[in-house]
């Protein structure tokens, strides 16, 4: 049983969409659609998401992060900022 929970952050909260979608302003809907697309296999961004149950779906903080990280861009012109190593990705 242990098992199952050993890659889990336990220090990683779990947001609700709400939350989510006032970090970056963008309509909670728009988060729904996304999730709608990823299940239909269709474009959309790449934010991971946790359905628990049948309805509830939550967000861990650092997917979030992850996902503004990965969409970081100084110029729409340049390719997006590797923030971790503060370079252009190629």
């Amino acid at each position: 049983m242990f098992d199952l929970l050993k890659g889990l952050k336990l220090d990683d909260p779990l947001l609700r969409p709400r939350k989510v979608a006032e970090m970056l302003g963008i309509a909670e809907q728009t988060l729904a659609v996304w999730r709608c697309r990823q299940n239909h296999g269709n474009a959309a961004p790449d934010l991971a998401w946790v359905k628990i149950g049948r309805r509830s779906i939550r967000y861990r903080l650092s997917d979030v992060q992850r996902f503004i990280n990965m969409n970081l861009r100084v110029d729409d012109e340049q390719a997006p900022v590797d923030s971790e190593q503060g370079s252009q990705q190629s």
